[in-house]
């Protein structure tokens, strides 16, 4: 039989673990910066005014949501979630062949940018309002929520069309160029996958699915067809289709049903889904079949992709104008 004070020694040395090891998260949240209360006393309408202006926003235009969304994630996968996209600069992201002529969604960053200098001037960085503005856009369509962190700071340096061009996928990319960009960012293939499931909202240029629609054997016929229609081998770069065919304006589990039956708009979204028992079509697969579980790994990839090399406490700062 054990002592007594075994008995009472246990149950101690188990609270002694949990409190040590919510010392080590507490210390390394604290070290990372972020805190989802961060403006909770220094702007406390922060949320409501970004939560407002996204949803009127989705409202006159449903695209603009999945719009808000890529415009997050073209920013934090080069040179982390620092809002060095949305500078206005000779040879800057902008110009990009990524963004060039296609990342949307600035003047609603401005606007929200305004009405908060007017709440609580200089205190709120353009980075943050990105990551919130991401993350209201996929409420606003439907999808999953997630706690969303702030306390990032804005770039000072000048940002690079070059980096870009080297950091972001391409709609032509297979798996092992995904694999490898994705991975250098610090995502499994899993993660991939979910956060390709943006894909379910929004639309690509004529430009970007040509060869797909005209040159591949890995589509639907009638779908090949569809997007000959809105595509034809020559003109009309700027038609748009729509990433996912049976619900573009709507955040659901619908890309990966689009993936399985070979209607995926671009290369690098149906190579996700051969048919062959690849690790991403089991992937795929599951996601299909559930979309709770696509939801509850799209929102954990988010959080952690908001998390990208930000920049906090003294370092960067905070734009009273996110152009300049």
């Amino acid at each position: 039989m054990a002592s007594s004070k075994n008995y009472y020694m246990a149950p101690f040395a188990s609270l002694c673990m949990f409190l040590l090891l919510l010392s080590f998260t507490n210390t390394a949240s604290a070290q990372r910066g972020l805190s989802t209360n961060f403006y909770r006393t220094r702007c406390p309408n922060f949320a409501t005014i970004v939560q407002s202006a996204v949803r009127s926003a989705v409202r006159n235009e449903q695209r603009m949501g999945a719009s808000l969304l890529r415009l997050h994630f073209h920013d934090c996968f080069v040179g982390g979630c620092d809002a060095s996209v949305l500078l206005d600069a000779q040879g800057g992201e902008k110009q990009s062949v990524h963004n060039v002529g296609s990342l949307r969604g600035f003047g609603v960053i401005d606007t929200i940018k305004q009405r908060l200098e007017a709440a609580c001037p200089g205190v709120v960085s353009c980075a943050d309002i990105l990551s919130l503005a991401a993350k209201e856009s996929v409420v606003a369509l439907g999808g999953p929520s997630w706690n969303v962190e702030f306390g990032r700071r804005d770039s000072t340096s000048r940002p690079s069309a070059s980096a870009a061009d080297a950091e972001l996928p391409f709609g032509s990319d297979n798996v092992p160029n995904l694999v490898s960009l994705f991975s250098r960012k610090g995502f499994s293939v899993r993660e991939l996958v979910a956060l390709s499931g943006a894909h379910t909202v929004g639309q690509a240029r004529c430009l970007r699915f040509r060869d797909r629609a005209h040159r591949e054997q890995n589509i639907l016929p009638s779908f090949a067809q569809f997007l000959q229609r809105i595509c034809p081998l020559n003109g009309g770069d700027n038609n748009l289709g729509p990433l996912d065919v049976r619900s573009p304006n709507a955040f659901n589990n619908d890309y990966f049903r689009d993936l399985t039956n070979f209607q995926g708009l671009l290369h690098s979204d149906q190579v996700l889904f051969t048919g062959r028992g690849s690790q991403t079509d089991a992937i795929v697969r599951l996601y299909a079949n559930n979309q709770g579980v696509f939801f509850n790994d799209f929102a954990a990839a988010m959080l952690k992709m908001s998390r990208l090399r930000v920049l906090t406490g003294r370092t960067g700062t905070i734009r009273r104008n996110c152009r300049r």
